[in-house]
């Protein structure tokens, strides 16, 4: 398997069921927004209503300040760790960065075509308990964090440190929760934030496939990552066997 970014994130993403299946879920469900004319079904009112009237300040306030962790600066800056992450050289650094940065910068694009397509109301305005701006699906927020938490977990899954699978599933649950909190602040309808969650993953199995597929495999020419010496590498040219322990073969006098 490559050691590169591209080629883990690719040889990953073709493997993952969850990225196989994404499109034609996030297919479907846009076909039936639309059919529906943006109206939400059963489960979305009654999620809506269930967040009505379970919000008291505090939690309000809470679900505020982690929805604010999925949008502006903190996405992005995350987008550029998992770069700083993924490679193990500095000169690698820098287009890992820039691939993160830009895989992000694309599916918010992408995203936005699509809210502009389906043109989906946002529930009463009357029922927000935080700031929102445009058209309903797929939610912003739900697919910005998923993006950022999806590149997170596919660098830590290439760099392998220990504890990974914790912080894998931190990052995770992070995105997990700023789209919960949509639904709780009464800002999307529930259907918006599956759908952000199912193009999220779309979206990063579209892009490991096109990495693998149209980049090398290591992100540059730095050197490779430490290893075991390969007994084949003759570049220190040959060891030096034992010597004898026989005084003439050390460069010793012959006797006369």
């Amino acid at each position: 398997m490559p050691r590169g970014v591209p080629g883990v994130i690719g040889s990953v993403s073709r493997k993952s069921l969850v990225g196989v299946v994404a499109w034609p879920a996030f297919a479907a469900l846009t076909v039936l927004v639309v059919l529906g004319h943006g109206a939400p079904p059963a489960p979305d009112r009654g999620l809506h209503d269930w967040s009505l009237a379970h919000r008291p300040p505090v939690a309000a306030a809470v679900a505020r300040g982690l929805t604010d962790t999925g949008t502006g600066l903190v996405p992005y800056a995350l987008a550029a760790l998992a770069g700083v992450i993924a490679v193990r050289t500095r000169r690698q650094r820098g287009t890992a960065v820039l691939l993160a940065l830009g895989c992000l910068v694309l599916g918010q694009v992408a995203r936005y075509g699509v809210m502009a397509l389906v043109g989906r109301p946002r529930p009463p305005h009357a029922d927000w308990q935080a700031l929102a701006s445009g058209w309903s699906y797929p939610s912003g927020h739900t697919t910005t964090s998923a993006m950022t938490a999806g590149l997170l977990i596919a660098a830590l899954y290439l760099r392998s440190p220990r504890g990974r699978g914790a912080l894998m599933a931190l990052a995770a649950c992070w995105a997990v929760a700023v789209g919960l909190t949509r639904i709780y602040l009464g800002v999307h309808w529930f259907t918006d934030v599956v759908g952000g969650w199912l193009f999220a993953a779309g979206w990063l199995w579209a892009c490991g496939v096109v990495a693998a597929r149209y980049l090398p495999g290591r992100l540059g020419p730095g050197a490779p990552v430490p290893g075991p010496a390969d007994p084949s590498d003759g570049a220190e040219g040959p060891l030096e066997t034992e010597a004898t322990e026989d005084p003439r073969r050390r460069g010793g006098a012959r006797p006369a």
